[in-house]
């Protein structure tokens, strides 16, 4: 089955401030935060049943290597 994946409008805007503050601490950080996150995110749409629910529908990826996680449900299945 295909998923697709859409993120809301504040999540978008953290990653990028998150993005900013790591481009700040040192040059390549920001870019591998994104790498992970955008990565994280992609495995979530093909396979979203990985994770188990932590609070009614939602579920929790965390991100390697940073203090971060994507928080998500899966809708219409």
């Amino acid at each position: 089955m295909n998923y697709s994946l859409s993120f809301l409008g504040a999540v978008e805007d953290d990653a990028l401030e998150v993005f900013l503050w790591y481009e700040k601490k040192a040059r390549v950080l920001g870019e591998e935060f994104l790498r992970v996150f955008y990565a994280c995110a992609g495995e979530l749409q093909r396979n979203p049943l990985l994770y188990t629910k932590i609070h009614k529908d939602f579920r929790r990826r965390l991100l390697k290597r940073f203090p971060y996680a994507l928080y998500y449900r899966i809708e219409n299945m």
